[in-house]
């Protein structure tokens, strides 16, 4: 098995090699090919790649890091694979989860049946953080709400796929997957012989197509903006990424207007009107007038241009109460409900804090699982009960019981690996899978090929997040001889 020789996974499902240590069916091309290029080779290859990505200016933001907060994204050669059979319902399963989450985000702000129903309990939904009482009645264009998202994927032991949550208001890590085949391309031209891999590189056109549809009417030839919180945002990177690669401005709030409800850029050559934002700000800062009046980072008077139908926004505000992580846990049920449907897709099992049997469960049981804030990402606000001390599992324990509506609990799932190129040698590590889905007003949903597969790069964590040190790897959707023929994705 050559640079293989020795691999294991544990306990858990491992994406390329399985339990008898030979590369599966689909991997094994890939695997030949790593194994001929050898030691030395594949080392020179991983500092070319580490190389392009300081030179590019591929960075993301770790906070907590007192030697400085802006680093190098890790990105790891060895690229994990999905076969394309998987796919197929990885595919369908996201846009029907999708659909149903535009659907219940339309009925909230309007009917509320949902709620009348008592499919969900009408208090999870209003006291959400992100509910948005101020667009009750709002009807967004095409009556679309989430047009760009983020869901995170994992696989159990058994091989079987769960969402582990849902990422609705400001998704990122889309430019990590782009300019991961681009690299990968560029940097082991050679592992790609023989296979055929989905390409992701229409991702831009798909996406800024999706933008421009979304114009008032009359608006023939749109002006799509990216609107970015400024270069101090952990983010910062994708937003200027994605700028260039749509070929749209990228500003920030001090560069717009409103004026008679319109929005306008300020140029060299005076105002020019925006007819679509791409928003890279969460509701609570995108209008002082609206939200916090202390906010400076986005522009006064968006809020109402965007409800009296002269820009649009994308996502819609109010989108967020759809990826709290409590209603996360009556997904399932809402596609039930909306599309009269089985979930294509699981959830993992989830236990809500505000009920009371759940909430002694959690507490009784708080160093066998996993306690997450209903609205924090990125890793934070989150304890890992097995890898926790006692000291900070009495901490959360006191959390949970001061505001049990903020928390959930769920079980600490062995996540799948892949094998990962760490100081010199081939060893297992954790991953999750983001793939990003496009929903147009036309109620089509695009889904790319593969995602950002994110790497926990400490042996044995499960925390993937780029915040918290992780890394990533391009993700391949690989196709067999039996499915239909597909261009050999270069990018």
């Amino acid at each position: 098995m050559g640079m293989f020789a020795g691999y294991s996974s544990g306990l858990s499902f491992d994406e390329l090699i399985d339990k008898c240590g030979q590369p599966r069916p689909y991997a094994k091309v890939l695997v030949d090919a790593i194994n001929d290029l050898g030691p030395g080779e594949f080392e020179r290859r991983q500092a070319l790649a580490d190389l392009s990505f300081v030179q590019s200016g591929v960075t993301f933001t770790v906070y907590s890091d007192s030697r400085g907060t802006e680093k190098t994204f890790p990105f790891d050669l060895i690229p994990r694979l999905v076969p394309g059979s998987e796919w197929k319902s990885i595919e369908a399963g996201l846009a029907q989860r999708l659909t149903a989450l535009n659907l219940f985000l339309h009925d909230i702000y309007h009917e509320q049946k949902v709620l009348k129903d008592g499919i969900i309990p009408r208090e999870i939904v209003t006291a959400a953080a992100h509910f948005r009482p101020e667009f009750i009645g709002a009807d967004p264009p095409g009556g679309v709400y989430v047009h760009i998202s983020g869901s995170d994927l994992i696989r159990s032991p058994d091989g079987s796929w769960q969402v582990l949550e849902d990422n609705l208001r400001t998704p990122s890590g889309v430019s990590y997957m782009l300019e991961n085949r681009a690299v990968l391309t560029r940097i082991v031209p050679d592992i790609f012989r023989n296979q055929r891999i989905r390409p992701v590189h229409h991702y831009a056109a798909q996406l800024i197509a999706n933008l421009r549809a979304l114009a008032p009417d009359g608006r023939d030839n749109p002006n799509v903006v990216i609107l970015t919180p400024g270069s101090f945002n952990s983010a910062y990177f994708e937003h200027a990424y994605l700028a260039q690669q749509l070929g749209v401005p990228l500003v920030e709030g001090r560069d717009l207007v409103v004026a008679d409800n319109i929005v306008y850029m300020k140029t060299t050559h005076g105002l020019q009107r925006v007819d679509v934002i791409y928003r890279r700000i969460d509701d609570d800062f995108l209008d002082p007038l609206t939200f916090r009046p202390d906010s400076v980072l986005g522009c006064p008077g968006i809020v109402n241009a965007y409800r009296g139908g002269n820009v649009a926004l994308a996502n819609s505000i109010g989108t967020g109460v759809a990826d709290d992580k409590v209603v996360y846990a009556y997904v399932p049920e809402l596609i039930r409900y909306y599309l009269d449907q089985e979930p294509i897709i699981g959830n993992v099992e989830t236990f809500l804090a505000w009920r009371p049997t759940d909430l002694e469960y959690i507490t009784d049981n708080i160093g066998k699982l996993v306690v997450k804030a209903a609205n924090e990402s990125g890793g934070y606000g989150m304890l890992i009960g097995p890898k926790s001390t006692l000291a900070e599992q009495a901490e959360f324990v006191d959390k949970v019981r001061a505001n049990p509506r903020n928390y959930i609990a769920q079980p600490l799932i062995e996540l799948s690996t892949a094998p990962t190129y760490v100081n010199g040698d081939v060893d297992s590590r954790h991953v999750d899978l983001r793939p990003f889905a496009l929903y147009g007003r036309d109620g089509r949903t695009t889904i790319v090929p593969g995602g950002l597969t994110r790497v926990a790069l400490t042996k044995g964590s499960y925390v993937v997040n780029s915040s918290q040190g992780g890394g990533s790897k391009d993700t391949w959707v690989v196709d067999t001889d039996t499915t239909p023929e597909v261009p050999n994705a270069i990018a």
